[in-house]
């Protein structure tokens, strides 16, 4: 019994298999993390009973649902309805019922985020948003990768400007003069590397850098 209730803690439910929440499903089972997926539609579950081991019909919005199907013993949910914002309201608060601590909620818009949020989800992700920004960020050509956090702080993967080449992170000075933080450089054909103040920049190298959203959208330009 104990290794059972081992095993639910660190299972995983998931709340919705459209497109989003089945990617999720399927990512967390990639990760090693057994996945508990629920939807109300028979077809949807049908198809996914194929690709993923726990997957249930039920009414996410019920309380006693979730109970008999042991998501009490469960510490994480995904709540990934985006299309009937009162199911996906429903859903977070009956979670929060059952006493499932650690609730990620899709949202569809800034007031549903908000109220996902009055009714218990911890963590709130619009990632149509998210990705549409990504997306936008990429296409200029300055990223070949970007991630944005809430509090305006981004991590982005872009070529070396010209002017750190042949130098050493100390010698190009690039926080001092731009703001942001190389965290690595990556080199064709070598490992990637954590950065330090002697860490040689050739032509070519990728870096990896942090800092407030705008100084790093301002140093991937240089490249």
């Amino acid at each position: 019994m104990a290794d059972k209730t081992a095993s639910q803690r660190d299972t995983v439910l998931v709340v919705g298999l459209g497109r989003f929440g089945g990617a999720v499903a399927e990512s967390l089972i990639h990760l090693g993390h057994e996945v508990l997926a629920i939807d109300e539609d028979a077809e949807i579950v049908q198809r996914w009973s194929e690709r993923l081991t726990h997957v249930v019909q039920a009414d996410s919005t019920r309380s006693e649902a979730l109970r008999q199907l042991g998501a009490k013993d469960i510490s994480r949910a995904v709540v990934a309805i985006g299309s009937d914002v009162e199911a996906s309201v429903l859903t977070v608060l009956a979670l929060e019922e059952v006493g499932i601590t650690d609730i990620w909620a899709k949202a569809v818009s800034s007031k549903h985020g908000q109220i996902l949020e009055r009714v218990g989800a911890q963590h709130v992700v619009y990632p149509e948003a998210a990705m549409g920004e990504r997306v936008a960020h990429l296409v200029t050509g300055r990223m070949i990768d970007f991630i944005e956090f809430d509090d305006g702080f981004a991590i982005a993967k872009t070529n070396s400007p010209s002017e750190s080449w042949e130098k050493t992170l100390s010698e190009s000075n690039l926080r001092q003069k731009y703001g942001i933080t190389v965290v690595g450089l990556k080199r064709r054909h070598a490992d990637f590397t954590y950065a330090q103040a002697d860490t040689y920049v050739e032509s070519g190298d990728i870096l990896i850098v942090s800092g407030p959203t705008r100084l790093v959208e301002k140093f991937s330009s240089l490249a």
